[in-house]
């Protein structure tokens, strides 16, 4: 399969420059990168990609089996970067992305040469000593009204992961994202999600990696930043001054200069 048409894999920026790789959240698509792309393709060589069920990518490609799990999210991430033939490249991704990141990283090492989590959660419902954010009944809630009205639980739920009420456009944004993903695709996806664990998984992280928390998030507490701060060794917390889940689209020159000062620290 062609991996390029299958991801709607795009490539832009400075041939030259060390290799960016911005990795979309659930129910999002490359697009949500627009405003961080600016500023890296200066000095970056920077490539965007939808997974399969999301944006551009090829809905042929889709298999229910693979998606039901991180790991056949991150196998498409290993194919994307063999397939470019990428060297450390650094691996941005937002909100579940991060953990597919992760597992990326550990299938594929000489690939992946660092990470940038934005928003990250390893696992959002809450356990013994840990505070994901939702309880186990929260989540089957959600997800059965996902599935029972997904165009429904777009509308209700995007302003509310977008926060920034008083700028309403950026949750009708997330929401027209949402509404343009297929739903069927988007259930598999989001049950993936939200009932994850990847906490063993950080502890293997190796390369050097930035954790990117907003000050008040309804998906990814402040916890959960701390958590994924202290379980990867050697790691930098860096608390944006923004609200939401998408900082990228909502503060996006805190979050580009968070990404930008850590990708000037690897040189």
């Amino acid at each position: 399969m062609d991996i390029q048409r299958r991801n709607n894999v795009t490539v832009t920026g400075n041939p030259q420059g060390p290799t960016v790789v911005l990795a979309h959240g659930f129910g999002c698509d490359q697009n949500m990168w627009r405003l961080t792309v600016p500023a890296l393709a200066r000095d970056h060589r920077v490539v965007l990609f939808d997974y399969v069920g999301s944006g551009r990518a090829d809905p042929s490609a889709f298999s229910q089996d693979r998606y039901a799990s991180l790991d056949g999210y991150a196998r498409d991430v290993v194919e994307i970067c063999d397939g470019l033939d990428l060297r450390d490249a650094v691996f941005v991704g937002h909100s579940v992305s991060a953990m597919i990141g992760v597992l990326a990283a550990g299938m594929a090492p000489e690939r992946i040469g660092a990470l940038v989590m934005v928003a990250p959660s390893p696992r959002y419902i809450d356990d013994e000593g840990y505070r994901g954010g939702f309880s186990s009944q929260d989540i089957d809630e959600l997800l059965e009204s996902l599935e029972s009205n997904y165009l429904g639980w777009s509308a209700a739920m995007a302003p509310v992961i977008m926060g920034n009420a008083e700028r309403p456009e950026l949750g009708e944004e997330l929401n027209n994202s949402f509404c343009s993903t297929d739903p069927a695709m988007a259930r598999v996806f989001a049950r993936t999600t939200f009932l994850s664990d990847s906490r063993d998984d950080l502890k293997s992280v190796s390369v050097p990696t930035l954790v990117l928390e907003c000050t008040q998030d309804v998906i990814a507490p402040r916890e959960v930043g701390a958590f994924v701060h202290h379980a990867i060794p050697g790691s930098k917390l860096v608390t944006l001054d923004a609200t939401g889940h998408c900082p990228h689209l909502s503060a996006p020159e805190a979050t580009n200069e968070a990404i930008t000062g850590f990708l000037a620290g690897l040189r």
